[in-house]
């Protein structure tokens, strides 16, 4: 089968490798129907360093699949259910599942394998979500189920955890797919005042279509002042920082009003950053947010989709097959693609 191989920054190819086969009870093995890149693929594919074996890594964690195989432990699904798998794979049985914390199962990883024609799912039980048997490989709804996998349910997750509902104004940092839907995230829990920091205005035209109130297309102390200036001075309650890089952590706490929130929801690329008193402690403001444990979503971000009362779908705006997987990468990278759905 063909998949995508990344071996170092700036290094994608699509090779033929083995059909993945079951390894454990728990395994499923998935037909990929759809799938995607990421924004946060594109973070190796700028900094990754080779392997002193020569090795790649498998790409992709964000999937849409017919079942193929399944292990004797997997019940209460059938070979050919069309079903959806978070990028985070978990037993959804183990006490954190329990509370909703699917990335941090007790048995649980983080999805790979996804650009490819086929692909292995472990803890397929519990990972696995059934969409309606009426879907099919070409409905248009599937770039719109694609995003409760990761994109759409990690633009959530940011907005539950940083409390928002109707009473609170929110800054949304990140104009990449899951800032967009943070802002669709933000105006589904009731958000009246949405503040949308990006700059390219494509994506910003999209972000007001999600709800977005204001654009700041400013960054660092301008963009800060110019959020300020939206919010007489006192910044906005809750902050969803949608980027994991440096610059964007320092306006989420620029930005930010005495007693919010910042829920950081871009993988961090780096370690240490202002918490102390002068930064979040004077204030009380809280630091929260983390891997979304987007399984737990599923159910209730469904809905809105099949009915057509959202279409979390629009952020992806180029369709590639599986041979085009390295030049998707470089579209996103050179930000000539906001998101690129992959149809092997």
């Amino acid at each position: 089968m063909k998949a995508n191989i990344m071996y170092e920054a700036g290094d994608v190819r699509v090779e033929d490798v083995p059909k993945p086969q079951l390894q454990e009870s728990t395994d499923s093995v998935l037909k990929v129907v759809a799938a995607c890149i990421c924004g946060s693929d594109l973070h190796p594919y700028r900094h990754m360093h080779a392997d002193e074996q020569g090795g790649g890594e498998p790409m992709g964690h964000e999937v849409i699949g017919r079942i193929e195989e399944m292990g004797p432990g997997v019940t209460d699904f059938k070979k050919g259910d069309l079903v959806v798998v978070p990028f985070a794979y978990g037993d959804n049985t183990c006490p954190y599942c329990q509370e909703g914390l699917q990335t941090s199962c007790v048995n649980g990883g983080f999805m790979s394998g996804c650009q490819a024609e086929y692909v292995r799912i472990p803890q397929a039980q519990g990972s696995m979500f059934k969409l309606p048997d009426e879907i099919g490989d070409d409905s248009p709804l599937l770039p719109s189920l694609l995003t409760i996998s990761d994109v759409y349910g990690t633009g959530y997750h940011a907005a539950v955890m940083g409390g928002v509902n109707e009473n609170t104004t929110v800054t949304v940092v990140g104009d990449g797919a899951v800032g967009l839907l943070a802002v669709l995230s933000a105006r589904k829990l009731g958000a009246q005042k949405i503040i949308l920091m990006g700059r390219h205005q494509e994506r910003t035209d999209l972000g007001v279509e999600f709800g977005a109130t204001d654009v700041v297309s400013e960054r660092g102390d301008e963009g800060i002042a110019k959020v300020l200036e939206l919010t007489n001075g006192e910044g906005t309650h809750v902050v969803l920082e949608c980027v994991g890089l440096m610059p964007a952590y320092d306006m989420s706490v620029g930005v930010v009003r005495p007693g919010g929130a910042i829920s950081r929801v871009g993988a961090p690329q780096y370690e240490e950053a202002a918490v102390g008193f002068g930064s979040l402690f004077r204030h009380n403001i809280t630091l929260t947010g983390g891997p979304a444990p987007t399984r737990a979503y599923m159910d209730e971000l469904l809905p809105d989709i099949l009915d057509g009362t959202l279409n979390p779908g629009r952020v992806f705006d180029v369709t590639m097959g599986i041979d085009d997987v390295p030049e998707g990468y470089r579209a996103m990278n050179d930000r000539e693609a906001l998101k690129v759905l992959v149809k092997p």
